[in-house]
């Protein structure tokens, strides 16, 4: 979806980052439930999240990697993943997959939703020093928490792999994220353990507590 303005209501603005995981088939679910506890949602996917949803059946914006590209032309023109940055009060990755969990602990952003992570407002207090002098240099602030929750989903291997524990920590501790743990069941193959992504009404019973702020 390509918008040169995105449009706003006086509801709480939250992205929903969806990467490539097969729990990405409950997203028509997780979105009902949010906008039944009052969300305004802009869905942002990932090309291998492509492989377990369709966006047309969808009812809200949805934004992929072409949609970066396409929304600007020349400078001056509005720059989608900052745009999108900008508007959303909270940041839900859901499902989190061990390749973009990967990614975003080491901050690269080879992807629309990877560079809204990137750019993301990361620090809660006090405002980091400027490195300028010069006001115009901080017109985007970077200074302003909001707060980004994730509910990872992988195979429970990949679960149990050192650099997963590493990789969360990173998350949590330094840029303050909030981890919705994984739940042990019967993944998709056939294996049981832990790592499927918690249940739609726990992520929402999460993000409850952004309603009340």
């Amino acid at each position: 979806m390509n918008e040169n303005k995105i449009e706003t209501t006086k509801n709480k603005k939250l992205i929903l980052g969806v990467t490539g995981s097969v729990a990405a088939i409950k997203i028509p679910n997780l979105i009902e439930k949010l906008q039944q506890e009052g969300f305004e949602i802009r869905l942002v996917v990932t090309k291998n999240a492509l492989n377990f949803i369709s966006v047309d059946s969808l009812s809200i914006p949805v934004y992929t990697d072409d949609n970066e590209w396409s929304s600007w032309k020349e400078h001056g023109d509005s720059v989608l993943h900052i745009q999108l940055r900008n508007w959303a009060d909270v940041l839900l990755i859901a499902p989190l997959s061990a390749n973009s969990l990967a990614k975003m602990s080491c901050g690269l952003a080879d992807n629309l939703l990877t560079t809204i992570v990137r750019a993301w407002w990361w620090f809660p207090s006090p405002l980091p020093p400027s490195t300028s002098n010069n006001d115009d240099n901080n017109s985007v602030s970077t200074g302003h928490y909001k707060p980004v929750y994730f509910a990872p989903a992988m195979n429970t291997a990949m679960w149990h792999h050192p650099f997963t524990a590493e990789q969360i920590e990173r998350l949590t501790e330094k840029l303050h994220w909030k981890c919705i743990q994984p739940i042990k069941k019967k993944l998709f193959c056939g294996d049981i353990g832990i790592g499927a992504m918690a249940e739609v009404e726990e992520i929402v019973n999460c993000l409850k507590s952004v309603l009340e702020k």
